[in-house]
């Protein structure tokens, strides 16, 4: 579904990002794991759009979307959660759900409403109430939802477990394990790892700006590829 060839990315005259690929098949949960400052964000960041690309070609179900404006990638069906709570706190929270709907109805789409309160029923409890007034770990869950409802083929999911509680980080790789067997493909940056690997198909480890192993996430855990990337290379 997703092809990145020899990505390049960079800020101001400092190359980040140094001719990263990898893939997410259709149906995939897939997760990038590295130590804080690896690239891993800026290759999502780049990916939806958000910042150019100085080389490197990125598809999606066959089709260029490298030079492709953040518009232009949400409506191919890549949507990205961004790291940190994202949401509009003024607004209520059924309002940033319906802001979620937009690609596909400028107007806003009532009818995805009932399918998302159901999969989080807490937001169906919250919906007239301001985003300012949730907790951080219901942000955390309402920006999800934002991008749930938005109908996703792939689901980009920054480092959601930011500053909260296992419970609601549970509670989110649960949803996205659930969405990925409903056939939604997921890429996934993540700082827990042993919860992130439980829960992908596949890893990608990355240092400095370059991916550095690769494999199934369930052989991953413990191994030494996982250990370098962490801790830098074993001297043994």
């Amino acid at each position: 579904m997703l092809e990145v060839r020899d990505l390049v990315v960079g800020y101001g005259k400092a190359a980040v990002v140094h001719g990263v690929s990898f893939d997410v098949r259709a149906g995939e949960f897939v997760v990038l794991l590295g130590r804080n400052g690896a690239g891993k964000s800026t290759i999502l960041h780049a990916l939806s759009g958000l910042i150019p690309k100085r080389g490197g070609r990125v598809t999606f179900e066959g089709a260029d979307i490298t030079a492709a404006t953040a518009r232009k990638v949400v409506q191919a069906g890549v949507i990205q959660v961004l790291e940190g709570h994202r949401v509009f706190h003024s607004l209520s929270v059924e309002d940033n759900l319906l802001v979620g709907t937009y690609v596909r109805s400028p107007r806003g789409d009532r009818s995805k409403l009932d399918r998302i309160y159901a999969m989080f029923p807490e937001m169906a409890e919250k919906r007239h109430d301001a985003a300012s007034r949730l907790s951080g770990g219901q942000q955390q869950i309402l920006a999800v939802a934002q991008g749930v409802i938005g109908e996703p083929k792939l689901l980009i999911l920054d480092e959601p477990s930011g500053g909260l509680a296992p419970i609601v980080i549970d509670r989110i790789l649960d949803v996205a394990a659930q969405l990925c067997r409903e056939g939604m493909s997921i890429l996934l940056v993540e700082q827990i790892v042993e919860k992130a690997l439980r829960h992908a198909d596949h890893c990608y480890l990355v240092d400095t700006g370059r991916i550095v192993g690769d494999g199934p996430a369930d052989t991953m855990l413990g191994s030494a590829a996982l250990h370098d990337a962490y801790l830098g290379r074993s001297s043994g």
